[in-house]
Formats: C-alpha cells, sequence, structure tokens
C-alpha cells in the first residue's frame, strides 16, 4: 500500500519487531524492574499478532502490566481482550472467543493487531517521544496493508500514532468514536473508544457501541456481518 506519504510510512529499515528493542529508557528500565517483581512474566516489547498483510489492522496502545505483558501477546491476558476476541470471533477474524495464553491455540484470519507502543508504559501512559520512537514498528503494518484495507484505532492515542505514520495532518482527522476517515488506496481509519476497563464499566463503550463500529469494518472489507 502506498500511503499519502511514503517517507513518514517508512522512515528508516525496520522489522515489524524486535524483541531485544530498548530505545525507549524510561520504558526499558520499567520493564527491567517489573521483571524483578514478576520473573515469569514477559517483560519484553511484545510483538503484533496475526497475519501481517491483513485486510484489517487493529491498533490499540499499549501492553497492559498484568495482560498482554505477562502473556507475551497482544490484549491476552488483559481486561480489554475479553470484549477485543469476543467481537473478533463473532465477527469471523479469530478462531476463539477467550484468549489465555499465547500458546493456547488462538489464531487471527484477515486480521492483525499491533499497538502504538509496544512495551509496557508506567501508569499505562506512554510519553510522545515513546509513540513516536516505536512508530518504525507500526509503520511496517501500515506499509503492508492491501489495497481497501481497514485500519481500526482503539483511542486517540492509537488513532493519532496510525495518522503520523500516514503522514497525515491531525486536525484533518479528528479522533471520534465511531468516525471513519478515508486516507489512501482505498484504506479507511475506523476509530472506536478503547475496550479498556474504565471505559466499558463505567458506560462509555458498550457492547453495542463496539459491535457497531466493527459492522462498519465488515462492510467496509464486504464481509458478512452478524446479527445484533
Amino acid at each position: 500500500m502506498r500511503a499519502a506519504n511514503e517517507a513518514a510510512i517508512l522512515p528508516e529499515a525496520a522489522p515489524d519487531y524486535d524483541h531485544a528493542c530498548r530505545r525507549c529508557p524510561r520504558l526499558a528500565t520499567f520493564l527491567d524492574e517489573v521483571k524483578r517483581e514478576h520473573p515469569d512474566y514477559w517483560c519484553l516489547p511484545v510483538p503484533p499478532f496475526g497475519p501481517i498483510g491483513a485486510p484489517l489492522l487493529i491498533v490499540g496502545l499499549a501492553p497492559g502490566m498484568h495482560g498482554a505483558n505477562a502473556t507475551g501477546r497482544a490484549f491476552t491476558g488483559d481486561y480489554a481482550g475479553i470484549l477485543l476476541y469476543e467481537t473478533l470471533h463473532d465477527f469471523a477474524f479469530g478462531s476463539a472467543p477467550v484468549a489465555v495464553s499465547r500458546d493456547d491455540g488462538l489464531t487471527l484470519s484477515a486480521c492483525r493487531i499491533s499497538n502504538a507502543v509496544k512495551c509496557l508504559p508506567p501508569g499505562n501512559k506512554p510519553l510522545p517521544v515513546e509513540v513516536a520512537t516505536c512508530s518504525r514498528y507500526l509503520a511496517v503494518d501500515v506499509a503492508a496493508l492491501p489495497p481497501g484495507a481497514a485500519m481500526l484505532a482503539l483511542g486517540r492515542i492509537a488513532h493519532e500514532a496510525a495518522l503520523r505514520v500516514l503522514g497525515l495532518p491531525l486536525r484533518l482527522h479528528p479522533f471520534a468514536h465511531g468516525a471513519r476517515h478515508a486516507v489512501s488506496d482505498g484504506l479507511t481509519l475506523f476509530d472506536s473508544y478503547h475496550c479498556s476497563r474504565y471505559n466499558t464499566n463505567t458506560g462509555r463503550l458498550t457492547r453495542a457501541m463496539f459491535r457497531d463500529v466493527f459492522r462498519d469494518v465488515a462492510r467496509h472489507l464486504g464481509r458478512a456481518a452478524p446479527e445484533r
């Protein structure tokens, strides 16, 4: 896929993931501290999950302390993964409705999950410079998208990270739950509130709201969607 600004997509040659990446000193130090407290946790950058070049790329924020940072797989063990994997399964993107561990046999079809930041940030709040530094990995996933693909940003930070990778101005594509943004080569960026514990427990994001976004994505991709 060619984006509006190809130089922004691929600022330099980079793999889609590097388990030894320590480019963000604050995050690397924090992971070392967490590993000492939880020696059985993954405590490394968490790789994308699902086939590269899939027509749907879901962009999350960052691994959770006792979820993906523990298991080593995106949204696996996270509270946010409960709604996400249930929905992926219902829409035929996932082989199972529950994600338990990275060796539980769950697979994704026509879908890939990547985070704006691959390492656990203190307080679940990455710094802008950390999002920018990690964009080299997200850029590889975005560059692999086929024409007519869909990106789904879970939350504002993921939305803005995706736009920056695409080289598009944030002011022309404001984040809003349920919004869709046509970008290039038929690529459309969809927005949803993050499926976090806070958002779902407070009702800011309901199951019905989340499924409505996935219906929009499914229609864009020409896929069948389940009934409400």
